[in-house]
Parts: C-alpha cells; structure tokens; sequence
C-alpha cells in the first residue's frame, strides 16, 4: 500500500471519527439544555424571543405558504384538465400543501431567518464572552440562552405551519378559481371530501420536531463557535446547512413512520373526513 493511499484513508477515518465526535456533542448539548426545563425560563427571557421567532417571521411565512399554493396549481392543473378532472385538483393541492410542502417549506424559510439569526447572537456571545460572564455570575448559559429559544421555536413554528398551510390552500384556490375558472363550489366540496383528520395532524406534528431541531442546531453551532468574526459567520452559515439538511431527514422518517401507522390502526381507510368523498 502506498504512502498516499495510507494518507487518504487516515484522512477518512479522521473525518469519520470527528463526525462521530460532533454527533456525540450535540447530543450531550441537547439533553443538557432541554434537561434545565424542570426550571421554567422567565417571561422576560421569553417574550422577546417569541416576538422575533412568531411575530416578525409571519410576512415570510405567509408569503411562502401562498405562493407554495398557487405555483402547485399552476403545475398539476393542465395534467388534471387533460383527464377532465379539473375540479378535482384542490384534493392534490390541498393534501400536498398541508402534509408536506407547507411544513417542509416554512420551517427552511425559517431555518434561513431564525437558525441563522439565533446562531450568530451566541457565537456573538460566546466571542465577546458574554456567556463567560454569565456562568462566572452562576447562571447557566443552557437554561437562560437555549432554553427559550427551543421552546419558542417548539411552540411557535406549529403556528406558523399552519399560516404558512392556510396560505397555500388559499393561493392555490385563487389561482383555480379566478385564473383558470374552476367551478368553486365543487372545488370546495371535492377539497373536502379528500382532507382527512391524519393528515392535519400530520401538518402539525411535523413542525414540532423541525423547530426542535432547528433551534437545538442552531443553538449548538453558536455556542460552540470559534473566535473572530469568521467563526460567527460559519456558525450561521452551518446552522442553516445542518438545519436543512435535519428537515429533510426528518421529513423522510416521520413520513415513513406516520404512513406506517396510518396503515397499522386504520387499514380500510376508515378516517374520518371533512366532508363527502
């Protein structure tokens, strides 16, 4: 075996074993941050971050969600108009938006807003040594710094999935109705008959593991930031790269575990829906 094939595959191993490292560090930062919730943050801690988690990230989901709805449309309605099923598109559009797209899409954007935002204030922190300051104070950086942001990202990001889900199927509603002249109440009626309960408990329950792993990401990335400002700046760049990349994964697995257990407990489909199928 060559000197250079020696050297390439302990560069491997090397960067497998840090992988590995950095998966058991997060996983110690998580359980020790969320563990501190037997002592519940203040509300001074906690309303500022709730207003710049849910109510300055409302615009951008909104926005999202809306056009996640009507460019749906646009792309299934001619494959539906070929089949003279046209009034039957918001089924597809309706279910995409709120069991996949909606969540998917808005926890990205906010990845984008708020991963990348809460990661840069802590490296921020953590370089001027704020958090030094804090723990010489005998306060703990996890309990007042981490915790609230998990939890405001836990309880808000739900919210705004469902602005975001309210917003696709009223854009992509507008766009069959108004543009391309679909009968509005069988669009309406055929809507219905289609949503099943599942599938908006799947839209809400979705956006709870996403805002849980965004913030713990984010979170972990800043407070374990380098010094200088090129620390601060990959801290929120990693942060929104591994969030992403975290919504994806778990898009996938709880994708497969909840078609599981749809089949499992209702195997004739025997859900109950909104209205007539």
């Amino acid at each position: 075996m060559s000197e250079a094939l020696r050297k390439e595959i302990k560069s491997a191993l090397n960067k497998v074993s840090q992988a590995f490292d950095g998966l058991g560090d997060f996983t110690t930062f998580s359980a020790l941050s969320l563990a501190t919730i037997i002592k519940k943050p203040s509300a001074g801690t906690m309303i500022p971050i709730c207003f710049r988690v849910g109510v300055q990230s409302v615009p951008v989901v909104a926005i999202t969600g809306m056009f996640i709805g009507m460019v749906m449309a646009i792309q299934v309605y001619s494959q539906f108009q070929s089949l003279g099923m046209a009034t039957q598109i918001g089924q597809i559009i309706n279910i995409s938006v709120i069991k996949e797209l909606g969540p998917v899409l808005a926890a990205t954007m906010l990845a984008g807003r708020i991963g990348s935002s809460m990661a840069a204030e802590l490296a921020t922190m953590r370089v001027t040594e704020q958090v030094d300051a804090l723990i010489c104070l005998g306060v703990n950086p996890l309990h007042y710094l981490v915790l609230p942001r998990v939890l405001a990202c836990v309880l808000l990001i739900p919210i705004l999935t469902v602005l975001a889900n309210f917003m696709g199927v009223f854009g992509g509603s507008v766009v069959c109705t108004e543009i391309f002249k679909v009968d509005p109440y069988h669009y309406w009626q055929n809507s219905r008959g289609h949503i099943q309960v599942w599938d908006l408990s799947v839209g809400l329950i979705k956006p709870i593991f996403f805002g849980a792993a965004i913030s713990l990401i984010s979170c972990h990335r800043g407070m374990n930031s380098r010094a200088g400002a090129e620390g601060v700046g990959k801290a929120a760049t990693s942060a929104f790269v591994w969030s992403f990349m975290s919504i994806l994964v778990l898009d996938f697995f709880l994708a497969l575990l909840f078609n599981n257990l749809h089949q499992a407990i209702w195997p004739d489909n025997s859900i109950k829906t909104f209205g007539p199928k």
